[in-house]
């Protein structure tokens, strides 16, 4: 007897601050799939870009107009939260085959040319050495001509 009095005691109401009784919510905010929220601070970020080129190293090269690109990483160890090295194989299109095995590319993203190709293979130009570099390497040819003049060695 106690139990169905205090149910009916209870009183549901059905003025307009409960919107989601019986499922009448309004969804016009929600029912609109390019909803975009009112705060401006959002839109005036930069939008956010993914990597587009990797660098890598050619590892296979006997497909025709595709090799096989292994990228390196470093990346933290979740749980010893040490740098790890992380390897990756990509394929990429080779149109003129002009990739060996051994050289060095860089892979830049394109549309999917096939199922597992979405990237293009670009050659790297060779690094060139500074100056400095050039300089000490001359001076150290120049010091074993002395040393070796001198009969050192």
């Amino acid at each position: 007897m106690s139990l169905t009095s205090s149910l009916h005691s209870l009183k549901i109401s059905t003025s307009s601050n409960t919107q989601f009784l019986h499922g009448t919510t309004p969804l016009s905010l929600f029912s609109k799939p390019n909803f975009t929220p009112q705060n401006p601070s959002f839109s005036c970020l930069p939008p956010i870009r993914a990597m587009k080129t990797m660098q890598g190293r050619v590892v296979c090269a006997t497909n025709d107009k595709t090799v096989a690109v292994e990228v390196v990483r470093l990346d933290t160890h979740p749980k010893y939260r040490r740098r790890v090295r992380k390897k990756k194989k990509y394929q990429a299109h080779d149109p003129d085959n002009k990739f060996k095995v051994g050289d060095v590319v860089q892979l830049e993203i394109s549309k999917p040319i096939s199922k597992t190709k979405s990237f293009l293979a670009v050659a790297v130009p060779p690094r060139t050495r500074s100056k400095k570099v050039e300089a000490s390497a001359a001076l150290l040819v120049m010091l074993v001509v002395v040393i070796m003049s001198l009969g050192f060695l």
